[in-house]
């Protein structure tokens, strides 16, 4: 999905992001999964930052993410690395929920 840096993007419908699911997509060649925790929306970066991996796909047990290749959880709220052999936090942004649509937002380019 592409728009111009900074806008909303839309990455699916509320009812299709039930609570425990996740959906990744492509914002302006980023690669974003959101997820749902709980009926709130958090979207991190879809890479874990140990070796480049995609954390869409990892299990999910409540706020943590696991990666799928070698285990490194990350808190799906903040980004932050929870657990070798990962050490440094994931990028996270911006989510929202406009007339049912869940949306994410990469502001980090101007």
């Amino acid at each position: 999905m592409s728009a111009a840096s900074g806008e909303w993007v839309d990455v699916a419908r509320a009812e299709e992001l039930a609570p425990g699911s996740w959906r990744a997509a492509d914002v302006n060649d980023t690669q974003i999964v959101v997820f749902n925790v709980d009926g709130r929306y958090y979207a991190l970066e879809d890479v874990c930052t140990h070796d480049g991996g995609i954390l869409s796909g990892g299990t999910v047990d409540g706020a943590e993410v696991t990666c799928p290749r070698h285990g490194a959880r990350f808190s799906v709220v903040t980004g932050e690395a929870l657990s070798p052999p990962a050490y440094e936090p994931v990028a996270t942004f911006q989510v929202r929920v406009e007339q049912g649509i869940v949306q994410v937002k990469d502001d980090r380019v101007e």
